[in-house]
């Protein structure tokens, strides 16, 4: 309980006040004298206004709960199932088999094991390299055949798909990615130049050709040629490329080249194919065959028969093969020193030693020339053998065109 304040008058006179007086009045003169407020009264004061604050508080929360706890409350109970769904699901749960026993639960969990120890092994990883991608500029099917173990085997064809090779990538910017090789030294089965996968890259090459591709198709191996059974050779004989298992499998024959690799050229793609093999004039059945005279002096003979389209679908196919239809190809160590096919070596050695975008008719005849000479120096040695007639490249197109005019680009 607060106690009372003693206070002094003016005239001297000593006062007790009541707590809580503002003011007093002098009983002796009648002077009224203000009180002032003590630390202790104002501490009190500010006690009570906090906690009115903190009772506003809390009366402020309680009114933002009731509306919350009036919709809760405003909510109807869920209504219990009707009597007939009640006893439907009764009848279901009472219709329910009893959980098995643990032995058959045990048997439960071991099937699905048992079931994953059946499954076969998933298969070896494919050793097989994928092929390159047909879709560039520039790309170039390469097959050397020695035919190694055989009675007819060759020496230097495999040399000779080494050397268009290093001649494509570093003369000519073949991406060494886009060239797809075919010999028997290759690792890869998919590179071992059977008839299926000759077949098989001869359409990879033409796979999606586009305007302005750039394809090269070269072959250093045996050539031959059969009879002609559907009457489109003018001649009566097929020309054919002879795969490394042409003994079982048999050969491939200039119908099926030119359906392969001619036909499906489209406007603005170009087809150059070198072809290393005796027979080999119009391997790919092309219908205009360029008959080239010792002067230069050339002119165009109409090859095809008529009954079967031989074109492309717009584009271009250019061939140098290594000698006529009836002729046969040789190999010579006169270039290099050792054994080597004269088609191909003369043809890589004429398009560097031309110099810039030379001509067709240029390199026919640095071709022809580079080979007469050396036939001839062979011709000095007592061990050769002449043949009576001097195999010479030979040129045949899809379409004739002026070969002194016409740039070779590849």
């Amino acid at each position: 309980m607060a106690s009372r304040r003693e206070v002094r008058c003016r005239c001297g006179r000593w006062m007790s006040a009541q707590p809580g007086v503002s003011s007093i009045q002098c009983t002796t003169c009648h002077t009224v004298t203000q009180l002032s407020s003590s630390l202790v009264d104002i501490a009190r004061g500010a006690n009570r206004v906090l906690q009115g604050l903190q009772q506003l508080r809390r009366q402020h929360k309680q009114q933002q709960q009731q509306p919350q706890q009036q919709q809760i409350m405003a909510q109807p109970p869920p209504l219990p199932p009707p009597k007939r769904q009640h006893k439907q699901q009764q009848q279901q749960i009472i219709a329910q088999p009893p959980p098995p026993p643990r032995r058959q639960h045990k048997q439960q969990k071991q099937q699905p094991q048992q079931q994953v120890m059946a499954q076969p092994p998933p298969p070896p990883p494919k050793l097989l390299e994928p092929l390159p991608s047909p879709f560039g500029k520039k790309r170039a099917v390469i097959c050397g055949l020695d035919y190694k173990g055989k009675s007819y085997s060759l020496e230097g064809c495999i040399s000779d798909a080494k050397s268009m090779r290093t001649f494509l990538v570093k003369q000519m910017g073949f991406p060494i990615d886009s060239i797809l090789m075919l010999t028997e030294d290759e690792a890869s089965p998919q590179r071992i130049p059977t008839k299926k996968n000759i077949r098989k890259a001869m359409r990879w090459l033409v796979e999606g050709n586009r305007a302005r591709d750039s394809l090269v198709f070269h072959y250093s191996g045996h050539g031959s040629q059969q009879k002609d059974y559907n009457g489109d050779e003018v001649d009566g004989q097929d020309e054919a490329l002879a795969p490394l298992d042409h003994e079982t499998e048999g050969k491939i024959i200039d119908d099926e080249i030119n359906k392969t690799l001619v036909r499906p050229l489209v406007h603005g793609a170009k087809l150059h194919a070198v072809i290393d093999a005796c027979n080999s004039g119009t391997v790919l059945d092309l219908p205009s065959v360029c008959r080239m005279e010792r002067n230069g002096f050339y002119e165009w003979e109409h090859q095809a028969s008529g009954r079967t389209y031989k074109g492309t679908n717009g584009g271009t196919a250019i061939c140098f093969s290594a000698c006529d239809d009836h002729e046969a190809s040789g190999y010579t160590p006169v270039f290099t020193g050792k054994n080597a096919g004269a088609m191909t070596y003369s043809f890589i050695k004429a398009v560097k030693t031309a110099g810039p975008a030379p001509t067709y008719g240029l390199l026919l005849n640095l071709m022809c020339s580079a080979i007469r000479e050396a036939q001839s120096r062979l011709a000095s040695d007592e061990n050769y053998t002449s043949p009576e007639e001097t195999a010479e490249p030979l040129l045949t197109s899809s379409e004739e065109f002026d070969i002194y005019a016409t740039k070779f680009v590849l």
